[in-house]
């Protein structure tokens, strides 16, 4: 690798932690922007233990150069077959695979340091990388493109990207009366999510007001406990009450509908109740522009269900057709 890539490379790493990103390169993480990493780069033995890396992966063409996956990303176009893998294996298994690079975040890397270290004592890269805004997300997807080898299709899909949020951007202007919108995180513990949170861009892509804007922000965390007294203070402005979905949040509508106190909710009054699917709002994939899509097609779907198919065309996205319950159609 020349020396003024390997600089641009570097450059790239510290883009990533200054701008969001929450985590680190290599083992003990003693130095976050070991380039190292990359100048061995491309690797073409790759297990991805984080779903988000794994369809990043597929979607840049890299597909043949995983051996191992995640358990949650069995479904996807590209993933049929492959071997799952978890943080929980013995590390014997992982040195049976011969893998020379091991994706991860930086839950695993706290959580499980004793399979990390087994790994990198084995002369295996491992690398943690999790974006947490979105302003992250091109850096991100260029690291992984870097990786594997594909960094032309890392900056497509940055391309893409961008020419998506445009257009939801100008559809979303042309919205009359924008809607004041709650969108929870996590139901048990009354959390929402912090103005930074990429499910927040997506909100304000849609059009959206996002009405806990004072929600408390804490560095390299998207998600803040909101509680319900200060929620239920915006009860009367609340016109849709958006929930996450997914492993973090195992929630229905009707549950949300029955919460002690949740009746004075103009939104709760109106019906006006909503689930979308984690994975296309908290997960650093080209899906978020699929988010942005749902959001804008539950609060305006005379503006955006057309319109905004059309966009998601434009990206080579599936068609998706929101609904109460989440996505009906094509999606991933």
């Amino acid at each position: 690798m020349d020396r003024l890539r390997k600089i641009r490379i570097v450059v790239c790493i510290v883009t990533l932690l200054v701008a969001g990103m929450d985590g680190a390169i290599g083992a003990a993480a003693a130095d976050p922007t070991n380039a190292d990493a990359l100048e061995k780069a491309p690797y073409r033995r790759i297990i991805s233990l984080y779903g988000a890396h794994t369809e990043n992966l597929l979607a840049m063409g890299a597909g043949p150069q995983l051996i191992g996956i995640d358990r949650q990303s069995t479904g996807l176009p590209g993933a049929a077959g492959k071997p799952v893998f978890s943080y929980h294996d013995d590390p014997e298994r992982f040195l049976a695979a011969r893998p020379d690079l091991v994706l991860i975040r930086p839950m695993i890397a706290r959580g499980y340091p004793r399979l990390v270290e087994r790994l990198v004592r084995s002369d295996i890269r491992v690398v943690s990388l999790q974006p947490t805004t979105v302003d992250a997300l091109a850096g991100y997807w260029q690291t992984l493109g870097e990786l594997c080898g594909q960094a032309d299709a890392a900056a497509h899909m940055t391309r893409t990207f961008d020419t998506a949020v445009a257009a939801f951007r100008a559809l979303s202007a042309t919205v009359a009366t924008p809607k004041q919108v709650y969108f929870e995180a996590i139901h048990s513990k009354m959390k929402t999510f912090t103005p930074q949170a990429m499910a927040a861009f997506a909100l304000e892509t849609a059009g959206g007001i996002n009405v806990a804007t004072d929600a408390p922000v804490r560095a390299n965390n998207n998600i803040a406990i909101y509680g319900k007294e200060r929620l239920l203070s915006h009860a009367a402005d609340i016109d849709v009450f958006l929930s996450q979905q997914g492993a973090m949040n195992r929630i229905t509508r009707e549950a949300i509908m029955a919460e002690p106190g949740f009746g004075v909710i103009k939104a709760v009054k109106t019906h006006q109740v909503f689930l979308v699917d984690e994975t296309v709002v908290s997960r650093p994939t080209l899906r978020l522009i699929e988010g942005i899509y749902r959001i804008g097609s539950l609060l305006y779907p005379e503006v955006y269900t057309e319109a905004g198919r059309r966009i998601l065309a434009d990206a080579g996205l599936p068609e998706c057709i929101p609904s109460r319950s989440g996505c009906k159609g094509g999606s991933y």
